[in-house]
């Protein structure tokens, strides 16, 4: 997307690996690709309730949600469907959140892939990721009724 102020993180921008110049001139305007990004989610959901998953959602959701009501007034994930990987790893692993990093999760909840930092990478390594952790059934002591 085409950048909305001049302020901006360097550090931010060289994990992005974008190029501001490049996107100053050739960037789409938010509000467009805003309405493009709303009706796709509406698309693919079908009339179901999306929810945005992220590790960690926070990071995500704050940039997402705003630009999504500054850019068009609405968000088809309400202003709360998010869903943090973090937080669902920790509550199913029974660890403390600050546990509850990825070099100490179980090799086979996470993706073979690299990651890159391009937006379409992240997000299969993300869906990966959450479709995993839905799956996963930890060992541990039952629970009391």
């Amino acid at each position: 997307m085409r950048p909305i102020s001049e302020r901006y993180v360097d550090a931010a921008l060289a994990v992005s690996g974008l190029d501001r110049d490049r996107l100053l001139r050739e960037g789409a305007e938010p509000a467009a690709a805003m309405a493009e990004f709303r009706a796709w989610v509406r698309e693919v959901c079908a009339g179901a309730q999306p929810v945005m998953c992220a590790y960690p959602a926070s990071f995500d959701w704050m940039f997402l949600y705003w630009y999504l009501i500054e850019f068009g007034g609405d968000s088809p994930f309400g202003h709360s469907g998010c869903l943090d990987m973090k937080t669902l790893y920790a509550a199913k692993a029974r660890v403390p959140l600050r546990a509850a990093v990825k070099g100490a999760m179980p090799r086979g909840l996470l993706s073979d892939r690299p990651h890159t930092h391009h937006a379409l990478d992240d997000a299969i390594e993300q869906a990966e990721l959450m479709s995993n952790l839905m799956l996963w059934e930890p060992a541990g002591p039952e629970l009391p009724a």
